[in-house]
């Protein structure tokens, strides 16, 4: 009895074989091939990388955010320290206010001289014209006074008026001459003083020019202040667009450099199937054909995609897609870029099957397995 154990051990290990490829030979019946003009791939899926980096320099104060995090585009994934940059646009500020009253100043000064001016041009003038005046009676009143000193003179040595008389007339003619003078010192003074008034143009001028150059230190102050506010919003790391945080290199309390990238995210809107073309199929494949993607975590429904990009180069299939066997086949890559993404249910790193249809009129067919 104990000889014929092996033999029955053997024939029982063929039957079980030939129980297989019956199963095999039954299975495949049941499995009919991708119509012509289909071609199946697979692959894991990918996204479109982001390196999230800050523009300035600076202490990590506070990190909000964590590997495997979605997030949105703008959320706030980490903070700078912002006390120094604080305390700039304070002073900024500071500045800009104080530069902004003195320009409102220089323009009230302006408004006020701008309404003064002719003021000051019509006084000056009637005064001139006032002292005009007073020197034209007062030339003449001296000018009649020497006549009259001029005949008591002539009279006075005829001895026909007093010599007491003619003294008199001649201390009149005096003063008259002197007020004559007085009043011809007055005209200059008036016309000096029109001169002057009339030099308000160019004054005018300069007040216009002290409001330019004080609007431009203004707009100077406002830039700085604008630079320190934007400098402190810099200080706010904040995601580039919607997607899943993979990696987080740094973290609270280190010093990070200007442009050293604080996070590395996935967009979700932007996912591709990254897979393998066989060498003897590359022929059929081009760009913007379409294809439907396929998810273990969704079989039953596919999700359309666009072929974008084909390696121009072949290459030996990843140890990671295919088997051992399948290695050492040539293959071109190519990336499945999905036409949308509902609800973010798909993400990075879940492996895919896909359908390039080549054919415009070929079926459309779920992937074999």
């Amino acid at each position: 009895m104990k000889k014929n154990i092996p033999s029955v051990g053997l024939v029982s290990g063929l039957t079980v074989l030939a129980l297989l490829a019956v199963a095999g030979w039954w299975f495949w019946l049941r499995t009919p091939p991708l119509p012509d003009g289909l071609i199946q791939v697979n692959g894991r899926i990918e996204g479109d990388h982001y390196a999230v980096a800050g523009k300035m320099p600076g202490k990590v104060a506070d990190l909000p955010a964590r590997e495997g995090d979605s997030t949105q585009k703008g959320k706030v994934l980490a903070r700078l320290d912002d006390a120094q940059v604080r305390a700039r646009l304070d002073q900024a500020r500071q500045a800009a206010s104080a530069m902004e009253a003195q320009w409102r100043a220089a323009q009230t000064a302006l408004a006020v001289a701008r309404k003064d001016l002719p003021l000051a041009i019509q006084t000056a003038e009637a005064n001139l014209a006032h002292a005009r005046a007073q020197f034209a009676s007062a030339r003449s009143s001296a000018e009649q006074a020497a006549r009259d000193a001029e005949r008591f003179r002539r009279l006075a040595e005829a001895g026909t008026v007093d010599r007491h008389r003619y003294e008199q007339m001649a201390l009149a003619t005096e003063v008259a001459a002197n007020q004559a003078r007085s009043a011809e010192e007055a005209v200059r003074v008036a016309e000096r003083q029109l001169a002057q008034a009339r030099l308000g143009d160019e004054r005018l001028r300069a007040r216009e020019d002290e409001v330019k150059a004080l609007a431009a230190q203004l707009d100077q102050a406002r830039a700085a202040l604008n630079e320190a506010d934007s400098v402190l919003a810099d200080l706010a790391i904040v995601a580039p667009a919607d997607g899943i945080i993979t990696q987080r290199l740094v973290n609270v309390g280190e010093v990070v450099a200007a442009g050293a990238p604080l996070f590395d995210i996935v967009d979700l809107d932007r996912l591709y199937l990254k897979a393998y073309v066989p060498e003897k199929d590359i022929g059929k494949v081009r760009l913007g054909l379409p294809a439907q993607v396929y998810t273990d975590a969704f079989p039953e429904r596919p999700f359309p995609a666009t072929v974008r990009y084909i390696a121009s180069r072949a290459e030996f299939t990843p140890k990671e897609v295919q088997t051992p066997d399948e290695r050492v086949k040539l293959v071109y890559a190519v990336k499945l870029y999905l036409d949308a993404n509902p609800e973010h249910r798909l993400t990075p790193g879940l492996p895919a099957d896909a359908i390039i249809r080549w054919r415009e009129d070929s079926p459309w067919a779920k992937p074999r397995r």
